[in-house]
């Protein structure tokens, strides 16, 4: 295969996908940004390719073509590398790296004679390096010869290609989102408790961060149910409505996230998952619960 790329959107994610082939001996042809000076700052990180703020007819002198813009512009940046590229496009390859979006809002470009994919890398990308891919899943999908380029992407650079049906690709994208955005909210309010409770920022998260890597190490060590802690775990939902209580009257808006939490832990951790939520059910409520009214008013 040819290794020749071009990048059309050079943010966080392509930068750092064009940064890191570049290393592995690809050819970085067009890097695009919003702005020229975007552009240039992106060629430099990457090290390589030609900046531009708009998508130039040079686009059709790589093998694949790179959309790495966000989601709701890539139909309009799909319709316009048809325009630019027309039929030169033809056995083309060019594809995405929408985690939500399949390879289906690269139809225009289909309409010329290229192959479409979408490839996710399952990973955060801070903007500022480059992240390791070692190990990594790249959720892929689409036009086969895409899909194959898309595959031997993620292999020079360690990752692990998964095939994703079209179908379940925002249920994949889900799923990242719970282990990383969500988990991060999470993890955050964490901290704001402990600092209403008296700590400082920086101690706050140095105890948080630590419990939560023993939590995680364990649960890949041990899986779910054995990793599982705290009261909740143990049937203590005297403490339960305690903390509910606590979160309640420091952070009252913290308090649905909370209950909701604990009843995702029901479903997903417990063995008896109907048990665990009849007893979360008919825990005393605290006056600014959003269950009070639901049980028609009663604490």
């Amino acid at each position: 295969m040819q290794k020749s790329l071009a990048i059309l959107g050079a943010g966080r994610v392509g930068r750092a996908l064009a940064r890191a082939l570049h290393e592995h001996g690809w050819q970085i042809t067009v890097v695009t940004a919003r702005s020229e000076a975007s552009a240039r700052k992106a060629v430099k990180f990457i090290r390589a390719g030609r900046p531009f703020a708009y998508i130039p007819p040079q686009i059709v002198a790589a093998k694949i073509i790179l959309l790495s813009v966000p989601d709701d512009a890539i139909p309009e940046t799909a319709a316009e590398v048809a325009r630019v590229g027309g039929e030169q496009l033809r056995r083309k390859i060019v594809m995405h790296t929408s985690g939500a979006c399949d390879a289906g809002a690269l139809q225009p470009v289909r309409a010329f004679g290229a192959f479409a994919a979408s490839m996710h890398p399952l990973q955060t990308f801070n903007g500022l390096s480059v992240p390791p891919f070692e190990g990594k899943v790249f959720g892929i999908e689409g036009d086969p010869a895409a899909v194959r380029a898309a595959r031997a992407i993620a292999r020079t650079l360690g990752g692990v290609p998964v095939n994703i049906r079209r179908e379940n690709k925002v249920a994949y994208h889900a799923a990242g989102a719970f282990a990383s955005g969500l988990l991060l909210s999470l993890e955050e309010a964490g901290v704001q408790i402990l600092q209403n409770a008296g700590l400082p920022r920086r101690e706050a998260q140095r105890a948080l961060l630590s419990l939560s890597r023993q939590v995680l190490d364990h649960y890949e060590k041990l899986g779910p149910q054995k990793a599982w802690t705290g009261p909740l775990s143990r049937g203590d939902f005297g403490v339960v409505a305690n903390h509910e209580d606590a979160i309640a009257r420091l952070h009252p808006e913290f308090l649905e996230a909370y209950q909701a939490v604990s009843r995702l832990s029901a479903h997903v951790l417990a063995k008896d998952p109907a048990g665990v939520l009849q007893r979360l059910e008919s825990l005393p409520r605290h006056p600014s619960s959003p269950f009070v009214k639901s049980k028609g008013g009663s604490a």
